[in-house]
């Protein structure tokens, strides 16, 4: 069930809709709420009203309801970008956060930053063993040396594995150029889990490889609030520091001069 329909509010800076240091300059660059507002307004109301993300399809596909959104799974974020086209004229993007009921592509929104076709082929063969490793695990006796080794090597494979994943990712910024992900974190270092599939990232990603400048971006929460609290259903919120903040920067840099 879905709660009562609530009107969309936030409290935060809409002149930082998002923001981060920059590992090409060291500066730090910022995108505004500006014109994004009223169509994240719109979409919010449309979620509500239509009860499923996948608008441009004749027939709606149960995997795209909004009821999984509610269920134990929780919400997500939801962002709309404003651009300008080389005409001139004004266009709105749309993106969801990560994988959409474990699909990463949905007709009408944003790709992610990743061919998901590489990402299945190279990665379920480690997938598969470090699931198994804790299989493994679960079935030997707590504080003996061996499982505490295959604890440690299982650690390992799983770093292994997420630096191969994020090496698979391609950000762009507003200069022209692309990068592996790695070289966009600022501070350098090993960035969270997920990083770089959250609305902004996706978002800027697109218009920055298709020719767009970006006005302005606006993030809500769509769904049960999450496990921590921090999220809850109808609210605005500016881009992630700890995951978005590492790598926006970079993606931005180049959009002063656009």
């Amino acid at each position: 069930m879905q709660p009562t329909p609530v009107r969309l509010t936030g409290e935060f800076d809409p002149s930082a809709a998002c923001r981060g240091g920059c590992a090409r300059c060291g500066r730090e660059h910022v995108l505004p709420v500006g014109p994004a507002r009223a169509p994240a307004l719109d979409l919010f109301e449309r979620l509500t009203r239509e009860k499923r993300i996948d608008f441009e399809a004749a027939e709606p596909d149960p995997r795209f309801s909004t009821d999984y959104l509610f269920g134990e799974a929780g919400g997500q974020m939801f962002g709309v970008l404003a651009a300008r086209d080389r005409s001139g004229a004004t266009v709105v993007l749309k993106a969801f956060s990560g994988q959409y009921n474990s699909v990463w592509d949905v007709d009408g929104w944003a790709p992610p930053l990743l061919d998901t076709a590489r990402f299945r082929a190279d990665t379920f063969e480690a997938e598969q063993r470090i699931k198994a490793m804790g299989r493994e695990i679960a079935g030997m006796p707590h504080g003996s040396p061996a499982r505490d080794l295959l604890i440690y090597r299982r650690r390992q494979a799983s770093a292994a594995l997420m630096q191969e994943i994020h090496a698979m990712y391609r950000l762009p910024n507003f200069r022209g150029e692309t990068v592996p992900l790695p070289l966009a974190v600022h501070p350098a270092g090993n960035p969270p889990t997920g990083t770089g599939d959250c609305c902004a990232p996706k978002l800027l990603g697109w218009v920055a490889t298709h020719g767009l400048t970006p006005l302005g971006l606006a993030e809500f929460y769509f769904g049960r609030t999450n496990r921590s609290g921090s999220k809850e259903h109808g609210r605005f919120y500016p881009s992630c520091l700890d995951k978005c903040g590492r790598i926006l920067g970079f993606m931005l840099c180049g959009l002063e001069g656009a």
